[in-house]
């Protein structure tokens, strides 16, 4: 399952992150790549030892926590560090799958969801689309800042060669409480048509039945 998500960032979040990337210290992005990714992953990120950047952080991470679609949806357990990238022309990320376990002892988190939050408003860059492949098929996604993709982080993925401009965004992986993702779907499935029944008739023996299915299937599946 694959979300798209407008608005995640507010106007005034997304204003102070713009100009925080003004003046941020990058380094070289393979820093945080496997032995493998390393070869394809041809990008800058934020330097982990900014004093800056645990606030920029926060902002990502307390949006992603309001944020009730991504909450509903991935039904997160843990997420990890935020990451913030730029590709400047001629950068690109190889096709790469993530790392299973992200973090080391006592911070692991299992890499279920990726999620990238886009920072560059996407015309002042050509290029740069984040590329995601599913059942032999490569789905493009370039979105407005401050909207966000979700998608499964066992997936080959690759973020196309920047052309033009300068491409920013932000990176987090999130561990869900139900590891499947087509669990995931199913629940979110239910959790939508338990809402929209509730909205044409209320509270209904229809409405009660898909919440008793729903409730159930999470207390089968969940793991805490």
């Amino acid at each position: 399952m694959i979300l798209c998500i407008p608005n995640v960032l507010a106007a005034d979040e997304l204003q102070v992150l713009q100009a925080e990337l003004k003046g941020a210290a990058f380094v070289d992005g393979a820093t945080t790549a496997g032995w493998s990714a390393r070869e394809v992953k041809k990008n800058l990120q934020v330097n982990l030892d900014s004093n800056r950047l645990p606030a920029m952080q926060d902002i990502v991470r307390n949006a992603f926590l309001r944020n009730g679609m991504l909450q509903t949806a991935l039904l997160p357990a843990a997420m990890s560090q935020v990451l913030f990238n730029r590709y400047d022309v001629g950068m690109q990320y190889g096709p790469h799958v993530d790392a299973p376990v992200m973090g080391g002892m006592g911070s692991a988190v299992r890499s279920d969801v990726a999620i990238t939050v886009f920072l560059s408003d996407p015309r002042s860059y050509n290029g740069g689309e984040l590329v995601v492949h599913t059942l032999g098929m490569g789905g493009e996604f370039k979105l407005e800042a401050g909207a966000a993709i979700a998608y499964p982080a066992n997936t080959l993925h690759h973020v196309a060669p920047v052309t033009q401009g300068t491409r920013h965004a932000a990176i987090i992986w999130v561990q869900s409480q139900v590891r499947d993702p087509a669990r995931r779907e199913v629940l979110w499935d239910l959790d939508n048509a338990k809402r929209h029944v509730f909205g044409r008739e209320g509270k209904s023996a229809t409405f009660d039945a898909i919440s008793k299915s729903h409730a159930n299937l999470l207390r089968m599946w969940t793991e805490i």
